[in-house]
């Protein structure tokens, strides 16, 4: 072999970093480049043939098909169909001792199937189009043989019309653009990677490092000793490489903890059924590198989809099983999905771990002690006190790296939640959850990491994600070759438990400790986006609350009630997979929309049919009977654990409805009074201009003829809640325009596009007349398209004025609110969350303030000065804001990507305001907004019971028992979960009364195993507690069963 010629001494960077890149270019040159030399000989296959279907058939049912010929080129579709192909390959004998690949390339993702077995997917975007047959092919092989590919007629980020985000094209068909045998040339790809690995030293390392110049060199002189026509020159081009590569780090290198990742949406622009392929695809591909790889590790979150694979791919899962034991497959995250992280309740996400970590520990014997949330819009203040009470203290996630305004100050530290609880979170400083592996990206996590000097261990998730893939092959092979390479980061191939053990035993009470909501901005993401799948969710929130506590009732009273665990933990699973963080926020395609809208119609109507089971085990009739009389027993119900006086509605003869005025007492139930007058009867006043006067004794509001709320007073105090010369209840519409993410974005310049609705379709006009319930009611034309109709209601005894709205919404990139100003002068407002609520600032002084220009909140949110605020109630809106003295509740968008009809058609929702004297604590504002969205339920009864009675009380306003239900897996079936919280923020010592024969108490966790560590002694029926601020407690009580 001849000798290279010497290396220039000068060189042209550029010149060079451009001469070594095409080298290895897959698109430039290949007739005498590296990259050409990859494959070597080809063969195509034997036969392929195919069928389409609409249906995600099994495999056994698949094979028995009618396939018919097809030859490469050809288009298969329309979106969402799946084509079955057969591929029957006949390896060339000439073959012998070559590493022989499949190859098969399509824009539409595939799982390769190999003696009935699922073996890895077949990616092009994923970059997996090859399938190894045999490494080095011997004479005993098999030389013929059948495969099976599983194409599905859409793309790894799925099949949007135009850009990535667009709604999916119905009509998009797809091709196979490769379907071949082939020689792989394994000697040049490892050169490839080498090479690789070099020059991206010599890009990323900069002109004034001199490693960047060491590699520089190295990596061109490699390709002046390296003929891609002959291997034998290179043996020496790796020895050049070996040489740089092998030079090793000092002692305090950064230390990259490089851990496998697919992160797989469960649905977002894909329906939830191909979640389930792409779990499959994936996984099977991580299966095989395993096998190959014993180094590399793989974090894997979402029981949900672990249970997918468990039903329909029983033999992956086994083997996931295999590897999950050896510690290669790790299971992190703790929870059923990877939900949103602003809009399910408190107990929605404690049902999340609860879920999820019984789920890992039924199947894999442990549970999880991370909380892996990489892809979400935000993260409650609560989640710290949720985690640790789920057996979590560490966090990860990486969505915050997002941020347009403010960069978060770092990435890692300690996050405290409102109750004082912490755990220790970590954004991976490469600011993705699907690195590929490339020199960039460790340099990058190295130098971008904000807590330098204090955290040397930063995670660096490897693999494609979002549409599934995982990690390739090529990812390993580039981070072996940089474990320990001077100039670079050390990597190690680790596992989340390896990185976070780390980080406690470095870190200990160093770090930052920050406190509250963490949020994304530039925008507040699409809270307001999907209506409807918003206001199911609370609904299915209540209802199931509602028939937990009903259920509990009847198996505490009666021997033969059998307490429907396995149906209600199946209706749970379906509203927690619907809390996925791209399903309820909606930013999610049509098809996503209808699944998630079908799975809550299943919640309501297996909702209703176990509350009437309840109900009728506990003396009551059928519910669903028209015709009743007062001479039927009816009775109300109240679920919410203080005592209720509120105007019903009692169904009466022939339809017609009675208003009642009723008192229940706390979790429990009363007869329902004969129809009588008020103590304070409601008054309607019309004037002469059409305005009307609204007066129950407690506050008067005066409407005028457009339904603007012109005078709000609190009778008590005479005070004045709308400041002269404004008015509430007002309408507003927005030009809503984002950068690109449509349903996901709201700019801040979308409020300088303010318009008031101003033209009135329906003048006021009264209702109800007055006595139990006085209302008016008016529309208005918010464009020539959509029409807003609106029913205010003022009840007798209640604090709060009621808007009952309807809207015909058929909008393009417009967004509505109600503004509500307030007179009262404060800087903060207070936004309920998760068992609590939180403080925000009411200003724009900095950038953090102007960034939080739209927030989060659930129930209710208030403006308070000293000693007189003003609450707005919602029941089913998560979008809000206060600005100076104006309460903002965001109602309705209209973005047309990644669904074009989102929102579209018609909405009913209710809102109220509620102004009231001192705190918004003292005056009852959180009891109010848990009303307005738990309404009393009226119900026959036949039995003969007739003096109230309360399941459970609580001597402190303080705090809400939230939630009672069957225990998980207590000592028998007669035992109990109790979870309360206090809601206030202070310390509070109380008693909890039941009426239910319990035999003892015992605190718990939120996954209900006993804390024998804190006693708790019955003193007759009741039990004392304590508080700390926004505490949240759980009880197990073992009840007595009962006699009949």
């Amino acid at each position: 072999m001849a000798a290279a010629a010497p290396a220039l001494v000068l060189k042209h960077r550029r010149t060079t970093l451009e001469r070594v890149e095409k080298f290895l270019s897959s698109c430039y040159f290949t007739d005498c480049n590296l990259w050409g030399r990859l494959y070597g000989d080809s063969y195509p296959v034997t036969s392929l043939s195919c069928f389409l279907t609409p249906e995600h058939m099994p495999y056994e049912k698949a094979i028995r098909q009618h396939f018919h010929p097809v030859k490469v080129g050809d288009t298969f579709g329309p979106t969402w169909w799946t084509c079955w192909f057969r591929v029957e390959l006949t390896i060339p004998k000439s073959w012998l001792g070559h590493e022989v690949h499949f190859r098969w390339e399509s824009d539409g993702e595939g799982l390769l199937w190999k003696n009935g077995e699922p073996v890895q997917g077949l990616t092009k975007s994923g970059k997996k189009t090859s399938y190894v047959l045999t490494e080095k092919l011997k004479e005993g092989d098999l030389w013929s043989l059948t495969l099976y590919v599983e194409a599905a007629c859409s793309g790894l980020l799925g099949a949007g019309k135009g850009s990535m985000i667009d709604p999916p094209d119905s009509e998009k068909t797809f091709s196979v653009t490769r379907a071949d045998l082939a020689v792989f040339h394994r000697d040049v790809y490892e050169l490839i990677i080498d090479m690789e690995i070099l020059l991206g030293m010599a890009k990323c390392l900069g002109e004034g490092n001199q490693r960047s110049f060491q590699a520089l060199y190295t990596v061109n002189q490699m390709v002046n000793v390296c003929d891609p026509n002959d291997p034998g020159t290179f043996s020496a081009a790796r020895t050049l490489a070996s040489g740089l590569l092998h030079q090793r780090n000092g002692d305090s290198q950064h230390v990259i903890h490089a851990i496998g990742h697919c992160h797989i949406d469960s649905a977002w622009l894909w329906p939830y059924k191909e979640t389930i392929r792409k779990c499959a695809r994936s996984w099977s591909s991580v299966i095989q590198l395993m096998g190959k790889n014993p180094q590399f590790t793989f974090a894997c979150s979402q029981a949900q989809q672990y249970a997918w694979v468990k039903r329909y791919y029983p033999s992956l899962y086994s083997q996931i099983k295999e590897y999950v034991h050896i510690g290669q497959f790790i299971p992190v995250g703790g929870t059923w999905v990877e939900m949103d992280g602003n809009l399910p309740s408190g107990e929605s996400m404690v049902r999340q771990f609860l879920q999820g970590q019984n789920f890992f520990l039924q199947e894999f014997g442990k549970m999880c002690s991370e909380f892996w949330l990489p892809d979400t819009f935000g993260y409650s203040a609560q989640l710290p006190q949720i985690m640790r009470g789920c057996g979590i203290q560490r966090f990860l996630t990486q969505k915050l790296s997002w941020n347009l305004v403010n960069s978060f100050p770092h990435h890692t530290f300690f996050w405290k939640g409102i109750d004082g609880s912490r755990v220790l979170a970590h954004f991976p400083p490469g600011e993705s959850y699907g690195m590929e592996g490339h020199v960039e990206e460790v340099l990058k996590t190295m130098n971008n990491n904000k807590d330098k000097g204090r955290v040397n261990h930063s995670a660096f998730l490897y693999g494609f994600g979002d549409g599934g893939g995982g990690p390739t092959q090529t990812m390993v092979d580039r981070l072996e070759r940089m474990k320990d390479t001077d100039g670079l980061p050390r990597v190690y191939f680790s596992s989340p438990e390896q990185f976070f053990s780390l980080l406690e035993r470095e870190l200990r009470a160093v770090l930052y400790l920050g406190m509250g909501n963490c949020s994304w901005n530039f925008s507040m993401a699409p809270i307001p986006t999907q209506a409807q799948i918003k206001k199911e969710n609370r609904d299915c929130e209540q209802i199931l609350h509602d028939v937990e506590f009903l259920s509990c009732l009847a198996l505490a009273r009666s021997r033969t009630f059998q307490y429907p665990a396995t149906e209600l933990q199946r209706l749970w699973r379906l509203l927690l997979l619907n809390q996925f963080h791209d399903v309820l926020p909606g930013s999610c395609i049509q098809q996503v929309v209808d699944d998630a809208l079908k799975y809550y119609r299943e919640i309501r109507r297996n909702g209703a049919h176990l509350l009437n089971a309840a109900i009728r085990s506990l003396g009551g009739r059928r519910s669903s009977s028209r015709d009743l009389s007062f001479s039927h027993n009816l009775f109300v119900f109240n679920t919410l654990s203080w005592d209720r006086t509120e105007v019903v509605a009692l169904p009466g003869v022939n339809e017609i409805e009675n208003l009642v005025l009723v008192t229940v007492p706390s979790m429990g139930y009363t007869r329902a009074p004969p129809p009588g007058p008020p103590p304070r009867a409601v008054r309607v006043v019309q004037e002469n201009d059409g305005s009307v006067t609204l007066d129950n004794g407690i506050i008067r509001a005066h409407l005028d003829s457009m339904g603007h709320l012109n005078s709000l007073v609190l009778i008590s105090s005479d005070r004045e809640t709308i400041p002269r010369g404004v008015f509430g209840n007002q309408f507003v519409m927005f030009d809503d325009v984002p950068l690109y993410w449509d349903a996901w974005d709201v700019m801040d310049y979308h409020l300088e596009t303010r318009k008031p609705v101003t033209k009135l379709d329906q003048a006021l006009e009264v209702g109800i007349p007055g006595g139990l319930r006085g209302s008016v009611h008016f529309s208005l034309q918010l464009s020539n398209r959509s029409i807003l109709t609106q029913e205010i209601v003022l009840d007798a005894a209640c604090p709060y004025l009621k808007f009952h709205t309807e809207v015909d919404w058929y909008e393009s990139h417009k967004f509505l609110k109600v503004e509500f100003p307030a007179w009262a002068q404060t800087s903060n407002a207070t936004y309920e969350i998760q068992f609590g609520h939180i403080q925000r600032p009411t200003h724009y002084n900095t950038s953090w303030d102007w960034a939080r220009f739209e927030v989060w909140g659930h129930r209710w949110m208030d403006l308070s000065e000293h000693g007189f605020g003003m609450a707005l109630l919602n029941n089913s809106k998560y979008g809000c804001s206060v600005r100076n003295n104006i309460l903002s509740l965001s109602l309705l968008r209209a973005p047309k990507s990644p669904d074009a009809t989102a929102d579209m058609g018609h909405h009913h929702f209710t809102y109220a305001i509620m102004p009231h004297m001192g705190t918004l604590q003292d005056s009852g504002v959180i009891q109010a907004a848990y009303n307005l969205n738990f309404p009393l339920h009226v119900l026959p009864f036949e039995a003969a019971i007739y003096r109230p009675w309360s399941a459970f009380s609580v001597s402190s306003s303080a705090v809400v028992l939230e939630t009672v239900k069957q225990a998980e897996a207590g000592p028998h079936p007669y035992t109990l979960v109790l979870r309360l919280y206090e809601s206030h923020g202070s310390h509070v010592d109380l008693w909890l009364q039941s009426a239910l024969p319990v035999q003892e108490a015992i605190i718990c966790d939120l996954l209900e195993r006993p804390d024998h560590r804190q006693h708790l002694t019955l003193e007759g029926s009741r039990v004392k507690l304590s508080f700390s601020p926004f505490q949240v407690v759980s009880l197990l009580l073992i009840l007595r069963p009962p006699l009949l």
